[in-house]
């Protein structure tokens, strides 16, 4: 991977002044309810007062996750403030307050709770969504929006879009952190290509990321933005990298639909490549992507996935009836993932373990016609691999010398310990 210029001067422009970095100091430290340790980058903004948007008219993109910890919504908590002047919400994919379905949006309209105008981001990149910004008339963009910490699931590149455009419109942009669930201790699995970038990966990053959405900001704004936008992030206290979300004492909000638990998060950066495959994920069931199978697959799936020996998690034989998406109202059979392990589990390697092994034991396995596996993996190479007949150690090797230059780009931008 080539480092830009820019990437030299990550340490200081990347966070574009960070003035409630992690573990810094402009935010009172107040006592603490019991149980929990992590203060998020919004409590952190609150209790300095909004200093850091003093004067400013602020619009928020957010979404049902940018709670606090008693789950008040943070626009409920801006709008009843006098110390900041919240003007617009910018609503993501399934909407700002999560009425919509997986790729859909609600829209242009008035929230009925407060009165703000809601902008509707969905869809929308470049001079349309500068444009948006520009319409609402705001002087800073705040992001505040849970993550999971995979490349595909579509937030990041949310955040990704919308300081582009914040950018191009001339606006500030804010980023209040909150945990990656699945920890941030390091990043794995295979670096998108360019000409793979779609909604799903934008970038050149690793399928499983290991970095906070305000440790992505300063390095998109270091290393990929064309131009870079005035960014500040606000960072968390009390999180490090080798937490799960349990370990922060932080309610869990599902980001979408189809991400219940925290669980769900801890598998998802392996198991989603099966929405390329003819397999159901999971979906429609309460136990999305932990839960993988088809008409036709038996035992001998569990069985092969078991032989395997992979660290941290068994498969069990199930079978199961969707409510909706595939084979819906029909019984399938497959395996269900039961992480024993989760400090060895590997949710990447088990995820390509799982291909390989279902087209091994089942003859009816198939890629989406419209090869969606390689936008997912970030290049034909997984595929061609599978088809090929690699094992998983195979498709694994093949991506070390990237994995390791992204790595190595990923670390100037890490601020937990």
């Amino acid at each position: 991977m080539n480092v830009s210029r820019r990437g030299l001067l990550a340490a200081s422009a990347g966070a574009a002044g960070g003035v409630l970095a992690a573990g810094g100091t402009g935010a009172q430290a107040a006592p603490e309810p019991r149980g929990r340790r992590v203060r998020t980058g919004f409590e952190r903004l609150a209790a300095d007062g909004y200093a850091l948007l003093d004067g400013d008219k602020v619009g928020v993109v957010t979404n049902p996750t940018g709670v606090t910890h008693d789950v008040r919504h943070i626009v409920d908590v801006m709008h009843a403030d006098e110390r900041v002047r919240l003007t617009a919400v910018f609503g993501p994919e399934h909407g700002f307050r999560g009425t919509a379905r997986a790729g859909g949006s609600q829209g242009r309209y008035t929230d009925p709770a407060t009165g703000l105008p809601v902008y509707d981001t969905y869809g929308r990149s470049g001079r349309k969504l500068a444009d948006v910004f520009t319409e609402s008339g705001v002087d800073t963009v705040v992001f505040d929006i849970q993550d999971v910490g995979a490349r595909f699931y579509t937030y990041i590149w949310t955040l990704y879009d919308c300081m582009g455009a914040a950018r191009r419109a001339g606006k500030r942009f804010v980023v209040l952190d909150r945990p990656n669930p699945v920890t941030g201790r390091d990043a794995y699995g295979p670096v998108l290509r360019k000409e793979f970038a779609s909604f799903v990966g934008r970038r050149e990053i690793a399928q499983a990321h290991g970095m906070t959405v305000a440790e992505l900001a300063r390095l998109f704004n270091g290393e990929y933005l064309e131009r870079p936008v005035r960014l500040d992030t606000v960072g968390m206290s009390g999180w490090r990298r080798r937490d799960f979300y349990d370990a922060s004492g932080l309610p869990w909000v599902p980001p979408s639909p189809n991400m219940p638990t925290a669980d769900t998060a801890l598998v998802y950066s392996g198991t989603c490549l099966f929405e390329g495959t003819n397999l159901s994920e999971g979906r429609g069931t309460t136990r999305p992507f932990e839960l993988l199978g088809a008409e036709g697959v038996d035992a001998r799936w569990a069985a092969a996935a078991n032989g395997l020996g992979l660290p941290g998690v068994y498969f069990r034989e199930a079978y199961f009836t969707p409510t909706f998406s595939k084979f819906t109202g029909k019984t399938v059979g497959g395996v269900q993932i039961h992480v024993h392990d989760r400090d060895a589990y590997q949710p990447v390697r088990t995820g390509i373990a799982l291909l390989v092994t279902a087209r091994s034991v089942w003859s009816g396995f198939a890629w989406r016609a419209d090869h969606w596996i390689d936008k997912l993996t970030g290049s034909a190479r997984v595929r061609t691999m599978i088809d090929a007949g690699a094992s998983p150690d195979e498709v694994v090797a093949a991506w070390h010398e990237e994995l390791a230059a992204f790595r190595a780009v990923r670390r100037r931008y890490l601020t937990y310990p």
